[in-house]
């Protein structure tokens, strides 16, 4: 059976047809899916016969919920949610003044190895489908019983590793009988594939395109993401160049300051030196404790110095406000936690 969720409306449209049924048939269904009625018996103005039909060739593949954590502030809530298969995935809503974001995961863990990251660990068991991601926004939105009007493409696995599905999903979530997010409220993060960069660019889509840096010279970026043996920084800031030009869109680079590993003045210079000239912003990111590592978090006086060493240089940088630390909202922490816990017995 097919994921209904993994088709546009085109897609439907034309299964519709080849299966004698009315086109606008499509638009109808899709307008209940993303209403959140998700039985095919409940669409009440869709023929009995043509119910029969759907149930035959298709499911809708919304996940089922595991676990739901909520921060102590009721900023931040993360979820775990199972597939049909079993696989197991997280994703984290988060409530801002400006409306509701969500962090969404493109992949069961990650095959990119970053050793600050806990969605690496144990590596990649698949690549989610693209109505899998949709669903995550879908279920979510279900729960708060609010409007997603923000998604960062953040969590776990790495987006341009997952690359068709993964647009195919930004064509959708931007389509009015869909979720109708606007491109320019998604950002995709990615460790930097840097020809799937140039791809990217070349659609020029109006998303923002966050690069996980974490790291000035490429002998520093080795030692904690190995794509930097397949990737040197000169490649990716190439790229991200070309992205700049062909969209006139500034650029996010991501950097997780980690305490006496990346975090000293003269890796704020270096960091410094590097974007002064590029049409970018710095999202300084305190690290989140993994218990796999010993990764720690600077100190407080750590992280604005190295803020004011950015400023000082005329790179606009913030220090991301830290939400839900309390349930381990970090990518991967959750999955890991309870992956853990079965493979354990407990």
């Amino acid at each position: 059976m097919i994921n209904i969720l993994d088709f546009d409306l085109n897609d439907l449209k034309i299964w519709m047809k080849e299966n004698g049924e009315k086109e606008f048939r499509a638009k109808q269904i899709f307008n209940w899916i993303y209403n959140e009625i998700w039985d095919f018996n409940d669409m009440n103005n869709i023929p009995k016969s043509t119910k029969e039909k759907l149930k035959t060739y298709f499911y809708i593949g919304i996940p089922e919920v595991i676990q739901t954590y909520e921060s102590s502030d009721n900023s931040t809530k993360k979820f775990l949610y199972k597939y049909r298969d079993g696989s197991i995935i997280e994703c984290v809503e988060m409530e801002y003044s400006y409306g509701n974001s969500i962090c969404i995961s493109t992949q069961v863990g990650c095959r990119m190895g970053c050793k600050f990251c806990a969605s690496t660990i144990g590596g990649v068991v698949r690549s989610l489908t693209t109505g899998e991601i949709i669903a995550q926004i879908l279920k979510t939105q279900s729960i708060v019983g609010k409007r997603i009007s923000n998604v960062v493409i953040m969590g776990s696995g790495e987006p341009l590793d997952n690359y068709d599905d993964v647009i195919k999903f930004l064509d959708i979530v931007n389509k009015e009988y869909s979720l109708n997010i606007g491109q320019r409220h998604i950002t995709l993060s990615t460790c930097g594939i840097v020809p799937r960069i140039y791809e990217l660019a070349d659609l020029n889509l109006q998303i923002t395109l966050a690069i996980s840096l974490h790291a000035a010279s490429d002998e520093a970026r080795r030692k904690i993401m190995p794509i930097a043996n397949k990737y040197n920084i000169e490649e990716i800031i190439n790229a991200c160049n070309y992205y700049i030009n062909k969209t006139n869109r500034r650029i996010t680079f991501e950097y997780a300051l980690v305490k006496d590993i990346n975090d000293n003045e003269d890796n704020a210079k270096q960091l410094g030196e590097l974007l002064k000239d590029i049409l970018c912003h710095v999202n300084l990111i305190p690290i989140n404790t993994v218990t796999e590592n010993n990764f720690k978090k600077p100190s407080k006086e750590s992280i604005k110095k190295f803020s004011d060493i950015l400023t000082n240089f005329g790179v606009n940088n913030t220090i991301r406000r830290e939400m839900g630390s309390d349930i381990n909202a970090a990518c991967g922490q959750l999955r890991r936690n309870y992956v853990k816990n079965i493979e354990e017995g407990c």
